[in-house]
């Protein structure tokens, strides 16, 4: 168990951007202020003596998925996307370097050239080091989303939490973009996620997390202080639990 400050609610933490929030307005690839700002939210956190690993989505360089729906051959396009969350991983660990913050970028399909390999233990090493750890590649394996990995570099991290910052303040019961009079949850259970169809994780992900009692705290990223207020257990965003 780790040890957490009087400050914090959660000593070690597993934060879950998606890559379509690193495009900003830009409609695709890699917008510098959203960057800028998400190192800027990272950076505050130093004070709280935290421990944070980050795993990217691909999306705004990428969709597997879509890809495969459009004739593409399911297992390449998902290799595709994995290399999409390592532009998006590099661009992230530049913006929190130049911020001064040491940061490692590890990758589950091997490249040595740019990156370190994932092995369980030299994550936990540099994230006890005080080091950023940023998760790329996904799984490493076709057919599973950056959610469930997310989910299972949690678990085997040890991770207290998985902070999903998003483009919404929470988990609706329908999209708020669409429905203005959707409701918001301050908390669910993950059972009822799934027989809702809430778009807050896949269902293995969703899965994963309840079985290992791992809760999910999803909130909105573009509003600053975000991710500090929810790594001291302020009542933002939805827990779900």
């Amino acid at each position: 168990m780790i040890k957490k400050t009087v400050d914090t609610k959660y000593a070690r933490v597993l934060l879950k951007l998606s890559g379509e929030a690193l495009m900003g307005d830009k409609g695709f690839g890699i917008d510098q202020k959203v960057i800028k700002f998400i190192a800027g939210e990272l950076k505050s956190l130093k004070s709280l003596d935290v421990q944070v690993a980050i795993v990217i989505g691909g999306g705004n360089i990428f969709r597997g998925l879509e890809a495969s729906g459009e004739g593409m051959e399911r297992t390449t396009a998902d290799y595709m996307g994995m290399l999409a969350t390592v532009l998006n991983a590099l661009a992230l660990q530049n913006g929190l370097e130049t911020n001064g913050m040491p940061t490692r970028v590890l990758s589950a399909i091997e490249m040595q050239a740019l990156v370190e390999p994932y092995i369980r233990r030299r994550a936990v090493r540099h994230l006890e080091k005080k080091r950023f750890v940023i998760f790329a590649a996904g799984t490493g394996n076709p057919y599973f989303t950056t959610d469930t990995a997310a989910a299972l570099r949690a678990v085997e991290i040890g991770a207290d939490v998985i902070m999903k910052a998003t483009k919404v303040d929470g988990v609706y019961s329908s999209d708020p973009m669409k429905n203005p009079k959707a409701k918001k949850f301050d908390e669910i259970n993950y059972l009822d996620v799934i027989k809702k169809g809430l778009k807050v994780m896949d269902t293995t992900a969703i899965s994963l997390c309840m079985d290992n009692n791992l809760p999910i705290k999803v909130f909105s990223l573009m509003k600053k202080g975000n991710i500090k207020k929810a790594i001291m257990g302020k009542q933002i965003g939805t827990l779900v639990s």
